[in-house]
């Protein structure tokens, strides 16, 4: 939080007006009539100086994000930049590390996976919700013999993800030829995500019911954390005449 407020600082009130987030709300508002900040509170606005944070207290060289979490590793090198401008070399810039093959995960109904959006599959759900949520995935109204464009369908493209690569070419060549239903796809699917799932799934909830066990990991992270944030805190106050 001392860092966050640092950060603030240096933090142009314009670099967060352009946050994704905050014009994501600003544009609801207007497209209902209300005022472009109702409802809207600091916690969003300065959402992205936080995340900043949370990156620049540990030297972060790469950070692994999706690309709809691209411009928050951007401002945070930005806001670096504004600081290190002042006071030297303080703050490593960040760099995203984005896997261009799953830079977005579609969700159920075909926009990006969010939890914001309630379009997500709970992983570690019980099986049954999984496959419920599996079940309600949006597709078009196409018959099982019609053929289909894998491209633009939503369980294939979360399909590809998991399958193996000689079974997603396989399901690929049923799209486009006919003959498969969309039930017989999603049902694969589910099947894909129970093998890949149901062992980490089981230990989640074994690990879940042991919150003695769950206190002393975070105990021993958070001893493992201020070995490296204590020092750069004090080096950060050091330069900026604080300390």
């Amino acid at each position: 939080m001392e860092l966050t407020w640092i950060l603030s600082c240096f933090t142009a009130k314009g670099l967060l007006n352009r946050a994704h987030a905050y014009k994501a709300a600003v544009d609801d508002n207007v497209a209902l009539g209300l005022s472009p900040d109702e409802g809207i509170n600091s916690g969003l606005f300065f959402y992205p100086t936080l995340m900043a944070a949370d990156i620049l207290l540990f030297d972060t060289n790469f950070v692994p994000v999706g690309l709809d979490q691209k411009q928050h590793i951007e401002m945070a090198r930005d806001i670096a930049q504004s600081i290190n401008s002042n006071y030297g070399d303080v703050l490593t810039l960040p760099e995203a590390a984005i896997r261009e093959e799953v830079m977005t995960i579609p969700g159920l109904d075909g926009r990006k996976m969010s939890k914001s959006y309630n379009n997500v599959i709970p992983l570690f759900a019980p099986s049954d919700n999984i496959r419920k949520s599996v079940m309600r995935i949006v597709t078009d109204s196409k018959r099982p013999e019609d053929p289909k464009d894998p491209d633009t369908d939503n369980v294939f493209a979360i399909y590809k993800y998991f399958a193996d690569q000689e079974d997603v070419e396989k399901v690929r060549q049923q799209y486009l030829q006919g003959g498969l239903a969309y039930s017989q796809i999603k049902t694969e699917l589910y099947e894909c995500l129970e093998m890949n799932f149901s062992e980490a799934r089981e230990k989640y909830t074994e690990l879940m019911q042991d919150w003695g066990y769950l206190d002393q990991v975070l105990l021993k992270g958070a001893e493992k954390a201020r070995k490296s944030s204590v020092p750069k805190m004090e080096k950060i106050r050091k330069a900026i005449g604080i300390d």
